[in-house]
């Protein structure tokens, strides 16, 4: 990956690529779940057992890494590497093969769209698995086989452990091939069998941020499919880019090169986008967002408000059906229902001194603030107050009041004629 982040905890759509991985997992409901992960990494997950893998060995190490985390266990192992886009209903076409088929060891297969450099499965005459080449030791007409291995099997636990200590290094890469444990369950007498992914995608890996990308277009694709089979509109799916944990009520509509986060929240009737972000924000029914609207974490707009164009909202509850049409930042606030905040507002919200908390502004119902208004908070505006345009308000303002702040206008009559032209350097 080239990056200071491991692998396996880069981002993808509001999960580490783990955590895509274990989601997988836990939908076939296994009895236990060990992760093998390098010193560094053993920290980095939770809910499941760990086991440390000290030596970065091969993929058969890191299987006899977990052995004894699995010690007394006589059921069957899946084991499976860092895919993504593993989906449950490959994951029990796998574990339905190994049990009718009453095998040692079954082998999740796939035939990719696009080439990759993946372990070729050699059949015999018979077509069952005679062996797994790997590709930087396959024999030029091995490359050729188009049904790979996926690194994800089921083994008998009683077939597993004797097969991974007779493995051996010698090979292309110097380490111990989790695919040797085939060859050698099968010397051993133990049924081999495969089953091959319905799904191309299912199996395939990440090794690099290119691969990353195409796999989170991937996920992108599933995720809309999921919201809009549920009764959301999004209007240019591949424009649209929703996180795992975001929630879309049926008739809601995203509009396109709109960005959903984390836990946002969108409510039946809302429109969001296009060119609109939300980050953990809650949006209420009937809300409309955008265009290019950013929504940080905290903003809550309750049924009916508007955060329009060119606005940005944090950590500010929005009151119903009020607006914030245009080039307006609302942060640290709460605004009443029914209220209008007009163009070019700001609330100033950094503390006075260091050290001490943000302020805050809350603005009452039915307020209507002027043009190129600032909050200097902590301050309160009262309910059905009026803000003049281009003030600032750093006092409380009173409910029904008008507020004032700005130096009184001066015309300076005649002023053109006494030769302003010739001080700006004209002839």
């Amino acid at each position: 990956m080239r990056s200071a982040t491991s692998k396996h905890l880069h981002p993808v759509l509001g999960r580490r690529l783990i955590d895509w991985t274990l989601a997988s997992l836990r939908s076939v409901e296994p009895a236990r779940i060990v992760v093998v992960v390098s010193p560094e990494l053993e920290d980095a997950v939770d809910g499941v057992e760990v086991a440390v893998q000290r030596e970065p060995r091969g993929s058969g190490h890191a299987a006899a890494t977990a052995r004894d985390a699995l010690a007394g266990f006589s059921g069957a192992i899946l084991v499976v590497a860092d895919t993504p886009l593993m989906t449950e209903s490959v994951l029990t076409g796998l574990f339905e093969a190994h049990r009718r088929e009453e095998a040692a060891a079954t082998i999740l297969t796939f035939r990719p769209e696009v080439p990759l450099p993946y372990g070729r499965i050699v059949r015999g005459d018979t077509g069952a698995v005679d062996r797994i080449v790997e590709d930087k030791d396959a024999a030029p007409e091995e490359l050729g086989i188009m049904e790979l291995n996926s690194s994800i099997y089921v083994f008998d636990a009683a077939a597993l452990w004797p097969a991974l200590e007779r493995l051996d290094s010698d090979n292309a890469q110097g380490e111990l091939y989790l695919t040797d444990a085939i060859r050698h369950i099968r010397e051993a007498g133990g049924a081999i069998s495969a089953f091959e992914s319905p799904d191309p995608w299912a199996p395939v890996g990440v090794n690099d941020r290119s691969e990353l990308a195409a796999i989170a277009a991937v996920l992108r694709d599933r995720i809309n499919e999921a919201h809009m089979l549920a009764g959301a509109t999004i209007v240019d799916p591949t424009s649209t880019w929703i996180d795992a944990g975001v929630e879309l009520a049926p008739d809601s509509t995203i509009h396109p090169f709109t960005v959903l986060r984390g836990r946002t929240r969108v409510a039946e009737g809302a429109e969001v986008g296009p060119h609109a972000v939300a980050i953990d924000a809650e949006i209420g029914a009937r809300v409309l967002v955008g265009p290019f609207c950013y929504l940080r974490p905290g903003t809550v707009l309750e049924a009916g408000a508007k955060a329009g164009t060119f606005v940005e909202i944090k950590n500010s509850r929005v009151g119903e059906g009020t607006k914030v049409p245009h080039l307006s930042y609302i942060g640290d606030a709460d605004i009443g229902a029914g209220t209008n905040v007009g163009a070019g507002n700001i609330t100033a919200n950094f503390p006075h001194k260091p050290g001490q908390p943000k302020g805050r502004t809350t603005i009452g119902r039915n307020v209507r603030t002027g043009v190129q208004n600032a909050f200097v908070a902590p301050l309160e505006v009262g309910d059905g107050a009026w803000i003049a345009a281009g003030s600032v308000i750093t006092k409380d303002v009173p409910s029904g009041a008008l507020a004032v702040a700005r130096a009184r206008q001066e015309n300076k009559e005649g002023y053109a004629d006494r030769g302003a032209g010739a001080a700006d350097g004209d002839d």
